[in-house]
């Protein structure tokens, strides 16, 4: 039996949301004890709960050794604001999970990978059920925490390997939470920005990150329509910048806001 706690280190999750994912693991995961903890339908303005309440909840399941793992169920905005306060609190146990999730969640993946600490991984939260095509995202997440055989992003070539949401991994240069990304490939995804600010987004980060292996670029989706048209496609800034530091850039990769967003275990 493979035990799996849902936490909402950010925003909290619908509960038709969570009822639909706990009843499509009901159906076709017999050996799988899915829970949504009750933070994650906690309200706090935007979060899902207080900085505290969300801490808190991380370090319960984190440290209890009858969990297996740590499906993340919403991105949003927030788990920054607690991730350095968790990470002393982290025993033994924290060790022995497996940790996914994707966009906001980012701040955590990289304070575990970090220090050590369990597997993270970009991959589907439970709150993709409602996207189209959803449930073969749950699925896909589930068969992967379970320790099923599941395919991991296509481009993966044995190069150490970290997936990260942009404007997450722009906000984490230069901060306690950045692990040390020499000689990484750097997966980058993002939504709902400018191109400018995706062209923004890459400057700072490429200026920053010129040890990586190189960078490939996942989907830039629902890019706002500015007032004026910005002049370059989402890769040809990934491209000029990439130029601009010297960094190698290798291409696209099947990682976005989206039911197709691939696994990509940290360091793979």
């Amino acid at each position: 039996m493979t035990r799996i706690t849902c936490l909402c280190p950010g925003k909290p999750i619908l509960r038709d949301r969570a009822e639909a994912v706990l009843a499509l693991a009901k159906a076709e995961f017999p050996d799988v004890a899915l829970t949504f903890h009750p933070q994650c339908f906690s309200e706090h303005g935007h979060f899902a709960g207080d900085d505290a309440t969300r801490r808190n909840a991380f370090v319960e399941a984190a440290n209890d050794p009858a969990v297996d793992a740590i499906w993340f169920g919403m991105g949003g905005y927030g788990s920054n604001r607690i991730a350095a306060d968790a990470l002393p609190l982290l025993t033994g146990a924290a060790q022995e999970k497996t940790y996914l999730g994707y966009s906001d969640t980012g701040y955590l993946l990289a304070m575990l990978y970090k220090h050590g600490i369990g597997k993270p991984v970009h991959g589907p939260l439970a709150g993709d059920i409602k996207r189209e095509g959803g449930a073969d995202a749950v699925r896909r997440a589930l068969l992967y925490l379970s320790g099923a055989a599941v395919p991991l992003e296509a481009g993966l070539d044995g190069t150490p390997t970290v997936a990260f949401n942009l404007i997450t991994l722009a906000t984490l240069v230069g901060g306690d939470l950045m692990p040390d990304l020499s000689g990484h490939v750097v997966l980058v995804e993002e939504v709902a920005e400018h191109l400018y600010a995706v062209d923004r987004l890459m400057f700072h980060v490429t200026s920053n990150l010129r040890d990586i292996a190189g960078l490939r670029l996942g989907r830039i989706s629902a890019v706002p329509e500015n007032d004026r048209p910005f002049g370059m496609s989402e890769e040809e800034i990934a491209r000029f910048w990439c130029a601009k530091h010297g960094i190698p850039y290798l291409g696209r990769a099947n990682i976005g806001h989206d039911a197709q967003n691939a696994i990509v275990p940290f360091g793979a």
